[in-house]
């Protein structure tokens, strides 16, 4: 085998079984003539409290950094301090995917959620409650862009002082639950313990949960993706009905 024949057999075998980025952010997967391409995975976070660097900021971002060591990316939406409107019930939305309200960050997040492929909420917990403002964000999302939330993995996490910290991750998981979200699920509640900012940072077994949930995320989101195209469950058409005789 002369010098010229040699280098190029060991760059094609070199290529093969190698990740290239491609033009649109996708992973194209060679491995001998098959070739899948996979686009590169992103987890949406909303911090449901107002303060900005808080314990529901540190707990999000302890299982983003988690994330990200998986090779998934993430982006982090802050409620912050400026009112969100409740649903109003005027069924705009089903006309148009988008709320009537565009004058907080409704829209914005359902769009971001277009673009990503889960979610993880977090929310303090006020009165044995998750914050309003952060419910009533979930709650419009649901309803108004339904098409865009379906079947992507999702998870709530929890964070209290004391107590209450519960009902609020229950409370949070009913609207994934109406959108055949698979619920992500960790070796504990998505629960982490904090009362000053900062002070989550000693919840050493909260911050544990936090990776585990990303971890178990993670895996999940790369085997419904491992081919490429997403798959989901093949289900039947949705019947509604009510109690009222």
């Amino acid at each position: 085998m002369d010098r010229r024949t040699f280098i190029k057999k060991s760059a094609m075998a070199a290529a093969a079984g190698a990740m290239i980025a491609s033009p649109i952010g996708s992973v194209i997967a060679k491995e001998g003539d098959k070739v899948s391409i996979q686009k590169k995975l992103k987890v949406l976070l909303i911090n449901g409290s107002p303060r900005q660097n808080g314990n529901t900021h540190l707990a999000l971002m302890e299982a983003a950094k988690q994330l990200n060591k998986n090779s998934i990316d993430t982006e982090l939406i802050q409620i912050g301090s400026h009112a969100i409107h409740g649903c109003i019930a005027c069924n705009h939305c089903h006309m148009t995917n988008q709320c009537v309200f565009n004058d907080d960050i409704c829209n914005h997040a359902i769009h971001l959620m277009s673009q990503c492929d889960a979610l993880i909420v977090g929310s303090p917990t006020y009165y044995g409650q998750p914050n309003g403002t952060v419910l009533s964000l979930v709650q419009r999302m649901s309803y108004a862009a339904s098409s865009v939330m379906q079947n992507k993995p999702a998870a709530a996490v929890a964070v209290c002082r004391r107590g209450g910290a519960s009902a609020v991750y229950q409370t949070l998981l009913m609207p994934f639950q109406m959108q055949n979200m698979p619920i992500v699920t960790s070796q504990y509640w998505n629960i982490v313990y904090g009362r000053t900012e900062g002070e989550a940072a000693l919840d050493a077994e909260g911050l544990q949960t936090m990776r585990t949930m990303a971890d178990n995320m993670a895996f999940m989101l790369q085997r419904i993706h491992a081919n490429g195209e997403p798959k989901y469950p093949q289900r039947e058409p949705h019947k509604a009905t009510s109690f009222i005789k």
